[in-house]
């Protein structure tokens, strides 16, 4: 048999109490009536104190130590206003005082700001340089570009005297020669050489008689805006004009740069005008211009196969496939052509030579006869009737459409 010894009771502030589960347990419990504010705490492991409610919380609060959740939104925009919380620390066990005493205290919450993500500036996408699977030349494209270059040379059209390579002509300083022809470039996207080449005339004006990036800057919106009020898109080009001078100044030591995709990340530069731009201003043959008339021209010829839907398809297959020496002359003799002799709309098919079988777009001509009656009637008295008609011959050309030809497209770029 096991023998069970009570342990008897500490002195300590402790009073001792059977306990109604087991005769030989005593319990244990704080004696209140005994215990003054001189009394040291007991150390002793053995002795047990539960958690309650009478005992002093001593704590130095901080509020790092309080753990505060996240705020929730209350709907409304902005952040939430601050919250106030109620915090109690964990319970310390004191001799001095037994009695409960809550300390409350309000904690602000403000939310804090999350730094915003530095972004990156976005550089532009490279242009694309040649095709990873060469374009076929088409047959006979030889005897066709000839044919077209030997009818060039005796009409005189509008680009020959009015494009973008005839307004560095009235410069003298090289910088200003190139940025004129930047300019001209830049002008000329949805407008006709004749309309572009006055601009550039009364904007020199308007600039005290030289287009140089200085003068730009310069100049206020009003007096670039009404000198070329007369092209297409002149409120949107006004502010190209501006910023493009602007990053010359910034960037290009005020010159034009010498790659096309530093001169496609000038607001309001593209591809086209890039390759012509290096071209004209700085002699370098990197590509082809490609514009409506050269993407209209090479797709009713066939040279692509299937046809080109915009002209950026067009330059790539131009390029695979054309020799290199005539990357520069291309743009020139075509944008000629087509605004002489293969018109956007009605074109002159029955003056080219292309039409004997080098263009499958080609109208075929035929030719007919109308015949108009005139009647007459005359009567003599007492004689017969005569009736007198006379017949007029005229020709009417009948047209028939031109085969998978592709129709206008804009030069927004």
């Amino acid at each position: 048999m096991v023998s069970i010894t009570k342990r008897s009771a500490s002195p300590v502030g402790l009073i001792g109490k059977p306990s109604p589960f087991h005769a030989s347990v005593t319990l244990f419990a704080a004696n209140t009536s005994s215990v003054n504010s001189n009394d040291a705490p007991t150390t002793d492991p053995s002795i047990m104190l539960r958690r309650s409610k009478r005992i002093k919380l001593e704590k130095n609060y901080d509020v790092d130590d309080v753990a505060i959740p996240k705020l929730e939104s209350d709907g409304h925009d902005g952040p939430s206003p601050p919250r106030k919380r109620k915090a109690r620390s964990n319970v310390v066990a004191s001799s001095s005082s037994v009695k409960l005493e809550e300390v409350d205290f309000e904690i602000t919450t403000v939310p804090s700001k999350k730094p915003k993500k530095q972004v990156s500036p976005r550089r532009p996408k490279p242009i694309q340089q040649s095709l990873a699977v060469p374009h076929p030349a088409p047959l006979r494209w030889r005897e066709a570009y000839d044919t077209i270059k030997r009818m060039r040379a005796n009409i005189v059209a509008p680009v020959d005297t009015m494009g973008c390579d005839q307004a560095q002509l009235k410069e003298v300083d090289p910088k200003s020669q190139r940025f004129s022809t930047l300019v001209s470039l830049m002008l000329s996207s949805q407008t006709r050489d004749e309309v572009t080449d006055a601009a550039v005339g009364r904007l020199r004006e308007g600039l005290g008689g030289s287009i140089t990036v200085d003068a730009v800057l310069a100049a206020d919106d009003t007096t670039i805006s009404e000198a070329i009020a007369k092209v297409g898109f002149w409120r949107r080009k006004t502010q190209y004009i501006k910023q493009t001078a602007k990053r010359l100044r910034d960037d290009f030591d005020s010159d034009v740069p010498r790659t096309v995709d530093e001169l496609c990340s000038l607001p309001g530069v593209g591809p086209k005008m890039a390759f012509l731009a290096l071209q004209v201003a700085w002699k370098i043959n990197v590509g082809i211009g490609v514009d409506v008339h050269v993407h209209r021209i090479t797709n009713r010829l066939g040279w692509h196969k299937p046809p080109t839907k915009t002209p950026e398809e067009t330059r790539l297959n131009l390029q695979s496939w054309l020799p290199t020496e005539l990357h520069p002359e291309i743009n020139h003799l075509l944008v000629g052509f087509g605004q002489t002799i293969c018109l956007p709309v009605g074109p002159r098919c029955d003056e080219c030579e292309l039409s004997s079988g080098l263009c499958p777009s080609a109208r075929k001509i035929t030719k007919t006869a109308k015949i108009r009656k005139i009647a007459a009637t005359s009567t003599t008295k007492g004689g017969p009737k005569v009736e007198i008609t006379l017949e007029e011959q005229t020709e009417e050309k009948l047209f028939e459409p031109l085969a998978d030809a592709p129709s206008p497209l804009s030069d927004i770029e």
